[in-house]
Parts: C-alpha cells; sequence; structure tokens
C-alpha cells in the first residue's frame, strides 16, 4: 500500500506559480507510475501530467492545455513527487489531485480509472 498527502496549493494571481507537492508513503513513489489530475466545479477529473518515470519516449505526458506551462518531476530522497506550475490561468483553477498506478509500463496510463491510490487534493485558485 501507498499513501499519497498533497500539498503547496493556495491562491495565485493569473501568470503566477506554484509548486504542489506530494508526499509519498509507504513504498518508493518510483515503484509506481504518477500522475496529477484536477477537477472543476461541475467538471470532470482530468489528467494533467504523467509519468513512468523511464526516460525514453512516451513516458511523460501533458494535457495539451498545460503543456510548456507545467512539469512532473520526483524527489527520490525525500520520496516525493512535484508539479510545477507557471503562467498559470485563472482556467487551470481546481482541486489537483496525485495519484499512483501499478502499471508501470507502456503506454503511459493518463486515465482516472487506471489508477490505484489518490491523495485528498489541494485546492489551487487563480485569480484574473
Amino acid at each position: 500500500q501507498v499513501q499519497l498527502v498533497e500539498s503547496g496549493g493556495g491562491l495565485v494571481q493569473a501568470g503566477g506559480s506554484l509548486r504542489l507537492s506530494c508526499a509519498v508513503s509507504g513504498r518508493p513513489f518510483s515503484w509506481y507510475a504518477m500522475g496529477w489530475f484536477r477537477q472543476a466545479p461541475g467538471k470532470e477529473r482530468e489528467s494533467v501530467a504523467a509519468t513512468n518515470w523511464s526516460g525514453s519516449d512516451g513516458s511523460t505526458y501533458y494535457a495539451d492545455s498545460v503543456k510548456g506551462r507545467f512539469t512532473i518531476s520526483g524527489d527520490n530522497a525525500k520520496n516525493t513527487v512535484y508539479l510545477q506550475m507557471n503562467s498559470l490561468k485563472p482556467e487551470d483553477t481546481a482541486v489537483y489531485y496525485c495519484a499512483a498506478t501499478y502499471e508501470l509500463g507502456r503506454p503511459l496510463r493518463t486515465a482516472t480509472n487506471h489508477y490505484n491510490f489518490w491523495g485528498q487534493g489541494t485546492q489551487v485558485t487563480v485569480s484574473s
């Protein structure tokens, strides 16, 4: 089993930056493919970024809406996964979730139903 705890959300002005953290306990995060998802009010939960840590082609995914602005990364020493979010827009406002899946290989999984473990979420609000 693995437990995930997100932090780092908050209120930021458009154009600003936030770094979300996902503290992983119970197992090394490298044993899983990891993803960040978000859910805005009245909308379905959507994949924002994911990686299986292999470094090969297709090993990292970004939604088109965040490509070039968001970066997923991990710190093995801290067993923590990050989502660096730059140039934030009001439409990025949502609850952000960290998730882990046993499906570490290809293809990289981005659908919510493939993920086995979820954090509680952290609110990100971007004001215009």
